[in-house]
C-alpha cells in the first residue's frame, strides 16, 4: 500500500489479500467512506490541462501487438539526474524492458532496450510476427541505424504525432506512476542509490500496482488471467 493510492486502488490490494484468505470482497464506495472518516483521501487534483488532438488508438487488443517507449528524468536530493528509458505492452501494461543511467538516453541504448524486449517476450533475436514500437520523435528512436535495427527484429517502429504525448499515453500513465507512486515517495539521496531501486520499484509495478484499464488488476495478474484456461462449459 502507498501513500499516493487512492481510494479505488486500496480496496484492490485490500481484495486481493481478502481472496487469498477466502474472505468476501470489500465495495469501493465502503473503502471510500473509511478513508474519508478518518481523513485520508487524497487531496483532489482540479488542474486543467489542454486537450491536444491525437489520432488513432494506442491500447492493443492483445499482447505483444504494439510496444510502447518513452524516457523520464528523475533528480536525485544533490542534484544529480537519472534518465530512464523504458518499454511497455500497450495491451496488458507490463513494462518489458528498461535501462537507466546519469547520462542521455542515446540511440544506442534505445536499441539494446529494443533488442532486451524481443528477448523477454519471445526469447530470441527476432519476433515471430511484426511488433509495433510506439515511440515520440525522438533522435534516438528515430535514427537511421535505430530504424534499421527495429526491421531486423521484426520491430515496426511507428511514431506520434508532433506536440501530442497524449498519442503515446501508455508511456505517459507509466512515467507518471513511476514518479507520483515510487519516486516521489522514497529516498533519493544521490544517483547510485537510485540506480540501485528503480529495479525492483519496477518489479513492484508489474506484480502488484492496481490498473484501471485491467480491472484494477496488476499487469503480471492481468497476464496470469489470460493465460489461465476458460472453464469447462459443461
Amino acid at each position: 500500500m502507498r501513500p499516493t493510492y487512492g481510494s479505488r486502488r486500496v480496496t484492490a490490494i485490500l481484495n486481493r489479500t481478502r481472496r487469498a484468505t477466502g474472505e468476501p470482497a470489500l465495495n469501493h464506495k465502503r473503502v471510500f467512506r473509511l478513508l474519508k472518516r478518518d481523513s485520508l483521501l487524497l487531496q483532489r487534483h482540479t488542474g486543467e490541462r489542454p486537450v491536444r488532438a491525437h489520432e488513432g488508438r494506442v491500447i492493443a487488443p492483445a499482447s505483444n501487438q504494439r510496444w510502447s517507449s518513452d524516457a523520464l528524468e528523475i533528480g536525485c536530493w544533490n542534484g544529480e539526474v537519472v534518465r530512464v528509458a523504458f518499454a511497455i505492452d500497450t495491451h496488458d501494461r507490463a513494462v518489458i524492458a528498461w535501462v537507466a543511467s546519469t547520462g542521455g538516453v542515446s540511440g544506442q541504448i534505445v536499441r539494446d532496450l529494443m533488442l532486451a524486449c524481443v528477448e523477454a517476450r519471445v526469447g530470441d533475436l527476432r519476433t515471430t510476427h511484426p511488433v509495433q514500437g510506439l515511440a515520440d520523435n525522438g533522435s534516438a528512436y528515430t535514427a537511421a541505424e535505430t530504424l534499421s535495427f527495429a526491421a531486423a527484429l521484426g520491430l515496426v517502429p511507428c511514431f506520434t504525432p508532433v506536440r501530442s504525448p497524449e498519442s503515446n499515453g501508455v508511456s505517459e500513465a507509466f512515467g507518471k506512476t513511476l514518479k507520483r507512486d515510487y519516486a516521489r515517495v522514497q529516498p533519493r539521496p544521490d544517483a547510485d542509490t537510485l540506480l540501485a531501486r528503480i529495479g525492483a520499484w519496477i518489479t513492484d509495478y508489474n506484480e502488484n500496482h492496481p490498473r484501471r484499464g485491467l480491472g484494477m488488476r496488476s499487469p503480471r495478474e492481468f497476464i496470469r488471467a489470460q493465460l489461465r484456461p476458460a472453464p469447462c462449459p459443461v
